[in-house]
């Protein structure tokens, strides 16, 4: 059976509504899609690394509850588990404030066995951390030598766009490891100051990576392969929170991808119609995870969406 490995940041999530906090959700950016995608029944492990805390246990006691193994998780005895704070506005769109406390050694963790035609996702600025770095290209570097597919979300912070310029050489090298690239108008905006979808891909993806997905909110995806360019219209729903929406959005092409049977060697043959499918099991999960605070589809909707 295929595997997806996810690599990113564990975090505890706090969602405020006004100035009342609301819920307290296990989070970061990657984690939300593997723990949508074990839900719905794929084979999972996801790299990270935790507090020896309170908030640490209920993150570990909650990758337990969600069937994801703890093994590639370091605990490490010094500093805190990270927590973020998350205050939704009238759109339920989210503005963040975080707080870490890591020590100086990161991610003191062997990696699980990657296997050709697996699935290994990353992204954000865990990506790009120069303390995190070295075992990021580690990862990366076997999971092209194997022939895994490599998706990478670049989730670039407005927090981050001071740095763009300094990021940029590092930036490149994820987008040349990458077999696939899916961000947000944000994203792209925070990097380059720019939101044109054709721009965007002919300037600044298309000689590193082939294959490209741009989202805009409620606004249309645009699609961008060597033989297609198409867009997808986006359903309005009623949102309750987007925390994880984007992170979601992965996970349903990622999930796309497995459902179908797209294999490494086939993404340059998908056809328009294995995308159209591929881009509505994205949509779906990106509007179910709107429709709660949880920061991953639910189990009852993953479910019934594998029966379909």
């Amino acid at each position: 059976m295929r595997q997806v490995i996810g690599i990113g940041e564990t975090i505890l999530d706090l969602i405020f509504q006004g100035n009342q906090p609301s819920a307290a959700v296990p989070g970061g950016s990657v984690f939300n899609g593997i723990v949508s995608l074990a839900r719905i029944g794929a084979k999972v492990c996801f790299i990270s690394e935790t507090g020896n805390d309170r908030v640490g246990q209920i993150i570990l006691d909650f990758m337990r509850e969600n069937q994801i193994s703890t093994d590639y998780v370091n605990v490490f005895p010094d500093g805190k588990s990270p927590l973020s704070l998350a205050f939704l506005n009238e759109k339920s769109d989210a503005e963040y404030l975080f707080y870490k406390d890591y020590p100086k050694q990161r991610l003191e963790v062997s990696f699980p066995k990657i296997k050709e035609d697996d699935i290994v996702i990353f992204g954000s600025f865990y990506a790009l951390n120069p303390t995190l770095r070295e075992k990021i290209i580690e990862l990366l570097e076997r999971a092209r030598e194997k022939r895994a597919i490599i998706y990478y979300d670049p989730n670039f912070r407005s927090s981050h766009k001071d740095e763009a310029m300094k990021l940029a050489p590092t930036i490149i090298e994820n987008l040349e490891y990458a077999d696939i690239v899916r961000g947000s108008s944000e994203d792209f905006y925070y990097m380059y100051g720019l939101q044109d979808a054709n721009r965007i891909y002919q300037d600044k993806i298309r000689f590193y990576c082939q294959h490209f997905i741009y989202t805009a909110g409620d606004q249309k995806i645009d699609l961008y392969t060597p033989s297609l360019q198409k867009s997808y219209s986006v359903k309005a729903i009623q949102a309750v929170s987007t925390i994880g929406a984007g992170d979601n959005f992965n996970a349903g092409v990622v999930y796309g991808l497995l459902r179908y049977g797209i294999r490494h060697r086939d993404l340059p043959l998908i056809s328009e119609e294995q995308w159209d499918n591929i881009m509505q099991c994205a949509k779906d999960f990106s509007a179910e995870v709107c429709q709660s605070f949880d920061n991953s589809i639910s189990r009852p909707f993953a479910e019934s969406y594998k029966q379909r």
